[in-house]
């Protein structure tokens, strides 16, 4: 079983903090191409920003994105995930709380973001995996049994 630990070890974990405008945030996402991002007190998480924050509560609010900060729009009720759980684990969590990312912490530690898409291509492979291995399975004729003319 893979943990979700092991998903993100590898991974940049990317994040600004809560005093940061809502512009800035989102050129940083822009930047590094991610739909949502971990939102730190100093090196605590408090939130997570989400292209969906942006536009329910900045632009379909009219808010000024230049001053208004992250703090004031951010999703701070938090679903997150430890390191040490499985991907199944992490899909119901998020099917329950209907969100497609997901804080995956050690201990106090941010560790990664995980999306939906993460989580779904992993379970993707698997799949392709275990077909390869039973058409290998079932579609090889051992060496021995082929009849020699």
């Amino acid at each position: 079983m893979t943990t979700i630990g092991s998903l993100v070890q590898n991974r940049p974990v990317f994040a600004v903090q809560r005093t940061d405008s809502v512009f800035d945030t989102a050129r940083y996402m822009a930047d590094k191409n991610v739909g949502a991002i971990a939102v730190l007190d100093g090196t605590r998480l408090v939130g997570i920003f989400s292209e969906r924050d942006l536009i329910t509560r900045v632009i379909a609010r009219e808010l000024d994105p230049k001053k208004t900060t992250v703090a004031q729009v951010m999703t701070k009720d938090l679903v997150v995930a430890d390191a040490t759980e499985s991907e199944e684990s992490c899909l119901k969590k998020m099917k329950a709380a209907n969100c497609r990312h997901l804080p995956v912490i050690s201990g106090e530690t941010l560790v990664g973001l995980l999306s939906l898409r993460d989580l779904l291509l992993v379970e993707l492979t698997e799949r392709d995996e275990k077909l390869e291995f039973l058409n290998s399975y079932l579609f090889h004729v051992p060496p021995e049994i082929v009849k020699k003319p």
